[in-house]
């Protein structure tokens, strides 16, 4: 089973479950651990292959329901019948595939830097990190990844993280992962068409250069889905502009609680 940290508050009935990326750990929730205990309950996870979880072997075909599947395995063993999902970039991938799997475990689902459609660019850019993937160290193609997604200075901290996080995974997890992407188009245009019954909110950040923009087009045809978009922050809104982010993601609970 994969690693998880639960942090239970005896006041609240709500769940709150954590969804880090690729390469990330639920180290990267360090900002919002704090507010979201002193309000509600709080499940941790680190996917396969990250984290405390890094030594888990994968015996079978890798796949996002794969991936869903652990996360599954974790809620139901804690006996947590139905929580609020907060993902980070293709940690919102996972949560989405959960929902397909079991939408009754999903109250709601919070997204921040959320990858949904890929544009020419981020195509274009996945294409060639899987030219490069065989001949760069993982370490190198990541820092380069992060570079181009998050370019800015005040997205050094969110970058540096992400890259220290990264090189804690298993090379072989992180080429997994990467593989994956090859068949990301084809998943996201199957998720955009799916019925979304459940309330969800984006929080994204203005200078999310690819991804901010398929996330409007999307929110403009739910009612359901809101969009929350920060100022002067890039694609990690949680921990570029984390007060901003616990306030917006904790408010939305509350009103379904």
């Amino acid at each position: 089973m994969l690693y998880f940290k639960k942090i239970v508050n005896l006041s609240s009935n709500e769940w709150c479950v954590f969804i880090h990326g690729a390469g990330g750990s639920s180290a990267i929730w360090h900002k919002q651990v704090k507010a979201y205990a002193e309000n509600f309950n709080v499940l941790l996870i680190d996917l396969r292959g990250h984290g405390k979880s890094k030594e888990i072997k994968t015996t079978k075909n890798y796949s996002f329901q794969m991936i869903a599947e652990d996360v599954i395995e974790v809620v139901e063993y804690n006996k947590i019948e139905k929580a609020h999902f907060i993902g980070v970039s293709l940690g919102t991938i996972i949560i989405y595939q959960v929902f397909d799997l079991k939408p009754k475990l999903v109250k709601s689902m919070i997204f921040s830097g959320a990858i949904t459609r890929l544009n020419v660019k981020s195509r274009l850019l996945l294409r060639i990190g899987r030219i490069l993937n065989p001949f760069l160290p993982y370490m190198t193609l990541y820092a380069l990844l992060a570079r181009i997604i998050m370019p800015k200075k005040n997205h050094k901290k969110s970058r540096l993280l992400f890259i220290n996080e990264a090189k804690k995974v298993m090379t072989h997890e992180f080429n997994r992962w990467f593989k994956l992407t090859a068949r990301l188009t084809a998943y996201l245009n199957k998720v955009e068409h799916e019925n979304n019954d459940k309330p969800t909110i984006y929080i994204m950040g203005s200078e999310d250069h690819m991804f901010l923009e398929p996330v409007k087009k999307i929110v403009n045809s739910n009612p359901k889905i809101s969009l929350n978009i920060v100022l002067n922050c890039g694609h990690v809104v949680n921990i570029e502009q984390a007060e901003i982010f616990n306030d917006i993601s904790i408010n939305f609970i509350r009103k379904l609680a």
